[in-house]
């Protein structure tokens, strides 16, 4: 029993040490790339092309996860994005930058689905899986409030390049720490043949119920794309300092921080607290664009709703998927959560100078929830 503790211990800490270095270079990376001369299309293209090969990554990382084990795909991803972020730090212009982030971004694909497979075979009902997922939702938003901070005044203090230098040896770091203490949990579930020729790529990918999943993480991420696409920006345009921006996002993270210590929460329905999150979210974009309430405010409200949903995605995840396929549904999951990112980005380099992102954003939320609902009301008749 003790050492079952430790090594989730372990899972837990390494899985904060990966959100908190990733999330260091969020305001880091938009001012660094229009340094270069890069605009916000091209911008848009690199972080679109950075989320496109991290989709490919996620799909191929499913079926590796749950036959291979996790430990591998998230020891050998820590090393090789620890190299790439170093090499950010000697790019030359604006096109190695989408070279080392388009790469960076297929080595990062298997680090999340491995690291969720991983912790969900420590729970042995759904009640033990949403804590768990809740616990790592706090540790990751505390790391969404540390990091943007930390970014920012990297900067300020030893300048882009040694920040890259920095971000880059952390991660090699947490990558000899994963090596030396996780442990791979390896999950026995007896089937017949009848039971394994159900679980196949349609039936984890396109399974009703996790269909709507995925459609409502599109959903969330394309709204969390926009944000960190736009909040950045102001640093280009507004001559905001990188810390000020920084300070935006941790602003999100407090929110995320509050909801997520309310462990009550996990006993409801996690799709009920799908929808309700992403309504959430989509209101205060509304408010974003339609009001003069300060961006700070709105961006706490975002990271209330923000914290409803992270958590209930995984469960919501686990609880329609069988356990032999939690590592392939989790890498669809990424997936989803990279096509977001991906549409998002683009679109937004492309239509900021004439249309609101926040409303776009605005919109897909709503039409989603929309969408979600008549599927859930067809599905109940």
């Amino acid at each position: 029993m003790r050492e079952i503790v430790v090594d989730k211990f372990n899972i837990f800490i390494v899985m904060f040490l990966i959100s908190l270095i990733m999330r260091l270079q969020i305001p880091v990376f938009t001012p660094f790339a229009a340094a270069f001369g890069a605009s916000s299309v091209l911008i848009g293209i690199i972080l679109s092309v950075t989320a496109l090969t991290n989709l490919s990554g996620n799909l191929l990382a499913g079926p590796l996860v749950d036959r291979f084990g996790k430990k591998i795909f998230i020891t050998l991803p820590l090393f090789a994005s620890g190299g790439l972020f170093i090499a950010h730090g000697l790019a030359r212009n604006s096109v190695d930058l989408l070279l080392l982030h388009g790469l960076n971004g297929f080595a990062l694909a298997f680090l999340i689905p491995a690291a969720y497979t991983l912790l969900s075979g420590y729970a042995k009902n759904s009640r033990q899986q949403g804590k768990n997922m809740a616990i790592n939702g706090i540790l990751s938003t505390l790391a969404s409030i540390i990091a943007p901070l930390l970014g920012g005044k990297l900067v300020v203090l030893i300048g882009y390049v040694n920040t890259y230098f920095f971000i880059g040896t952390a991660m090699l770091v947490t990558g000899i720490y994963s090596m030396r203490y996780l442990k791979d949990r390896q999950v026995v579930v007896v089937t017949n043949h009848h039971h394994k020729s159900s679980v196949g790529f349609k039936n984890v990918l396109l399974a009703p119920s996790l269909l709507i999943v995925y459609l409502l993480g599109f959903a969330v991420m394309y709204i969390h794309g926009v944000l960190i696409f736009e909040i950045p920006y102001l640093t280009v345009e507004q001559g905001l300092s990188t810390f000020h921006t920084g300070q935006l996002f941790s602003y999100m993270g407090i929110g995320t921080f509050l909801t997520l210590s309310l462990f009550f929460i996990n006993r409801f329905s996690p799709l009920k607290r799908l929808k309700l999150g992403l309504f959430g979210m989509s209101m205060a974009l509304f408010a974003i664009f339609s009001t003069s309430l300060p961006l700070p405010v709105l961006l706490f409200i975002i990271g209330i709703f923000f914290g409803l949903v992270m958590p209930a995605m995984a469960t919501a995840l686990t609880e329609s998927a069988p356990r032999e396929v939690h590592g392939r549904a989790f890498a669809y999951m990424s997936a989803i959560f990279s096509l977001g990112i991906i549409v998002s980005s683009f679109v937004t380099g492309i239509v900021r100078d004439t249309v609101s992102p926040y409303f776009l954003a605005f919109l897909i939320g709503m039409i989603v929830l929309a969408v979600a609902g008549y599927t859930n009301l067809r599905r109940t008749s």
